[in-house]
């Protein structure tokens, strides 16, 4: 197969809370009102971004990372999408430069050029010195341009303008003002199903940002490893998956990893009050069930239904706010205990800080590793020994992962593409004990 090319553009920031996602949805809303097809890819694990990402482009939103993902699956996923887009943009991780897989790091190792968001709320001549050191901090980046985010005048945004080299042009602007950011909470921001106002914002802000734009972005070729067939595994098993504003936390990838394998996917709201159905394997991703209690607490029938299949050794992966579902209690930080399934003999309780943060990895098998991200709020207590450990990218240990029957559960989201063949041993319930 041919290489493909497209357009395509690195949105990098010089940190967390530059407004890196409000900017590349206005772009991609931006173009698809042109009648554009706009791809769209997240650097790093996330889950958050992505829904808004999804929602302003209208097509799926992808994660790169080339220790949790593989660079050759992110290499595909890329060339899959060059195909049939017009244009490709990758928001970036923290600041530009941070982390092991880091937003020049992607940018980099493909030859994307990039565009940094910069907060100009609080400066003016200083913006151009920030640029400066982003376009010249890595020579093997190309750092095309910049956009200036809550700005306070058109004025102000002349004088951010000036303040920049010819090489690295100020391109547009959003201004200082509440509809053109997303609010947020503990774990990122407030998810896009539950803002009703999306539509608005994502408009107001593709308009505003078209009164200056101009794309930086260049034709750029995408290397397309070759793929390999998939054993249909999975082939006429259906796999049950939890998807509301409680349980939400799902990688894109994860399920066509699951289809590729030959499964079935359906879906159910267990805040909704449905009850599980008819299936071969449960999967309960993460979320905020934290948030929606009262309406678990209130699904008895599901509560029984989820216990029953537990008791039968029917396969079950339950990540993190899957996990709190399944234990004794939930407590929130108000010191509001709720009882859950009672499954996990265990009980969390929300912490006010951040309890764990990572990519990790965990041998399931002899040589056969699984990789994914913790990341939570809560701390559970429980006399469960763990069945298996995890590791993060720099060798600590981190969250452990229990086991019960064929119910897998631990605050990892795990990246299945990572290692199909583990996957399907995971919703078989053939991993050895």
């Amino acid at each position: 197969m041919t290489n493909p090319s497209c357009p395509a553009l690195v949105v990098a920031a010089p940190s967390s809370g530059s407004g890196k996602t409000t900017v590349v949805a206005a772009i991609a809303r931006y173009y698809r009102n042109q009648g554009k097809q706009v791809r769209v890819f997240k650097t790093g694990p996330d889950f958050i971004d992505p829904a808004f990402l999804a929602h302003a482009s209208g097509a799926p939103v992808y994660q790169l990372d080339f220790w949790m993902c593989g660079l050759e699956h992110c290499q595909q996923l890329l060339a899959q999408a060059a195909q049939e887009a017009d244009l490709i943009l990758i928001e970036g991780v923290m600041g530009m430069f941070d982390g092991q897989c880091s937003s020049a790091d992607i940018a980099a190792t493909l030859g994307i050029p990039v565009m940094a968001v910069i907060d100009a709320g609080a400066m003016a001549q200083t913006f151009g010195a920030i640029v400066c050191g982003l376009a010249n901090y890595r020579s093997d980046v190309d750092l095309v341009a910049c956009f200036a985010n809550r700005v306070g005048s058109e004025r102000h945004f002349e004088m951010l303008a000036e303040s920049v080299a010819a090489q690295t042009p100020l391109l547009s602007y959003l201004p200082r003002d509440e509809q053109f950011s997303f609010p947020d909470r503990h774990l990122g921001l407030v998810q896009a199903q539950e803002l009703d106002d999306l539509e608005q914002r994502l408009e107001a802000a593709a308009q505003s940002l078209g009164k200056h734009w101009q794309l930086p972005a260049r034709e750029t070729e995408f290397t397309c490893p070759e793929a390999t067939p998939m054993p249909q595994l999975l082939a006429q098993k259906t796999i049950a998956v939890a998807k509301d504003k409680a349980f939400s936390f799902l990688y894109q990838a994860n399920i066509d990893c699951l289809q590729s394998l030959g499964a079935n996917i359906v879906y159910f709201s267990p805040i909704e009050g449905e009850r599980l159905p008819k299936c071969d394997a449960l999967y309960l991703v993460g979320g905020y069930p934290e948030l929606h209690t009262n309406a678990l607490v209130n699904n008895e029938l599901l509560q029984q239904d989820v216990s029953d299949v537990v008791t039968s050794g029917l396969p079950v992966i339950a990540e993190c706010g899957g996990m709190l579902y399944l234990q004794n209690s939930l407590t929130d930080k108000q010191g509001n205990q709720s009882t859950l399934c009672g499954v996990l003999n265990a009980d969390s309780v929300m912490q006010p800080k951040l309890a764990a943060l990572g990519l990790v990895e965990s041998e399931f098998e002899p040589d056969q590793f699984m990789r994914g991200h913790s990341f939570h709020y809560s701390k559970t207590n429980t006399k469960l020994q763990p069945w298996r450990s995890t590791m993060s990218q720099h060798g600590r240990t981190s969250d452990a992962v229990y086991r019960v029957n064929n119910l897998i559960a631990s605050y990892v989201h795990w990246y299945f593409a990572y290692n199909p063949i583990l996957t399907a041993k995971m919703f078989l319930g053939e991993l050895t004990q």
